[in-house]
């Protein structure tokens, strides 16, 4: 994935992520016998800008929350390396690694599980604050009422309790509590998947503005499309726990080259007749990760796949201006 760090780029990256791996071993049939390796995360590579948002987009099952978790550590990687601000990530333990977490935080898919329904707003908010900080009471209390104004809501609710709230209010809850250490790094995992259209398009402004004011960089995980376009500077398209295509964000949309991507881009509803793009069917669904195809992993679904592509596995190309295609076409 040398490709990726070389791409062209006269920046020093906030986040880089090299040859990121993360297998899991899954248990076996009668007796727990022959256990398998799910290869979850095969080999990614990612560089985000400070004060960027970088789109990572695929279907269910291609390994983008799992990659995100893998950069924060929430759950540790097979190898690879992740490096923040020059900091091996992967390399820190104990009190530097407690340190590091104030920096990186996560907003996850659905607040309703994420949210414990047993604490107050206070609690939920405060929580980092109590951990990583040695804030009074009082003092918590006033910063829970900083950090929810901040996020669009009243300091009023901080003795309410989640299902006191809507969907939208809690995950401006959630986007509270990860802002509370003032980090400089968010993994948002499809924070408006769980949302209706209405309070989604709500949530992405407040986020959108809340990276303008505390220069925040994202990685933002989703598969839509759309959305994903709207906020991201740079997108990398992931199946099967590999990157298929990676671009600043209106190259991905105006000349997407991966087979996988023109698929993605095809089902995505568009309102101007002119932009619609003929429908392309992919058949069947993700492989097995525990299995995957030998060569190219799409080539099963790929309508344009040749003798080669079920052979010899592509990798990522620079095909010109920093757009890096895995295909052999």
């Amino acid at each position: 994935m040398k490709e990726i760090a070389d791409a062209g780029r006269a920046y020093d990256a906030q986040v880089e992520v090299k040859n990121l791996v993360k297998h899991f071993t899954q248990a076996g049939g009668f007796l727990r016998r022959n256990p398998s390796i799910v290869r979850a995360v095969d080999g990614v590579s990612l560089k985000i800008e400070h004060k960027r948002t970088l789109g990572l987009v695929g279907e269910s099952g291609c390994g983008k929350t799992t990659i995100g978790r893998c950069i924060l550590r929430l759950i540790e990687p097979t190898s690879g390396e992740v490096y923040f601000e020059g900091t091996d990530v992967l390399g820190l333990s104990g009190r530097r690694l407690r340190k590091m977490r104030r920096d990186m935080q996560m907003v996850f898919q659905n607040p309703f599980s994420s949210l414990d329904p047993r604490m107050s707003v206070l609690s939920i908010v405060g929580e980092p604050l109590q951990t990583h900080t040695s804030l009074s009471h009082s003092d918590i209390r006033d910063r829970v009422v900083e950090l929810l104004e901040q996020v669009g809501m009243s300091g009023e609710h901080i003795y309410r309790y989640p299902h006191e709230f809507s969907g939208g209010q809690l995950q401006r809850i959630a986007v509270a509590r990860a802002l509370a250490l003032n980090p400089k790094f968010l993994v948002l995992d499809e924070p408006t998947a769980a949302l209706d259209v209405s309070v989604q398009a709500q949530v992405i402004a407040q986020l959108m503005q809340l990276q303008r004011e505390l220069e925040l960089t994202y990685l933002f995980i989703s598969h839509n499309l759309t959305l994903v376009h709207y906020i991201s500077d740079t997108i990398a398209v992931t199946y099967l726990g590999k990157i298929m295509e990676y671009a600043d964000a209106d190259e991905i949309f105006d000349n997407p080259l991966h087979p996988y991507t023109q698929a993605l881009l095809s089902a995505t509803p568009s309102l101007d007749r002119e932009l619609r793009q003929e429908r392309v069917i992919l058949a069947g669904g993700v492989p097995d990760p525990a299995n995957p195809p030998p060569g190219c992993v799409f080539h099963p679904r790929c309508p344009r796949a040749t003798e080669r592509c079920t052979k010899v596995e592509p990798h990522l190309v620079d095909v010109g201006g920093g757009h890096l295609v895995s295909c052999h076409l």
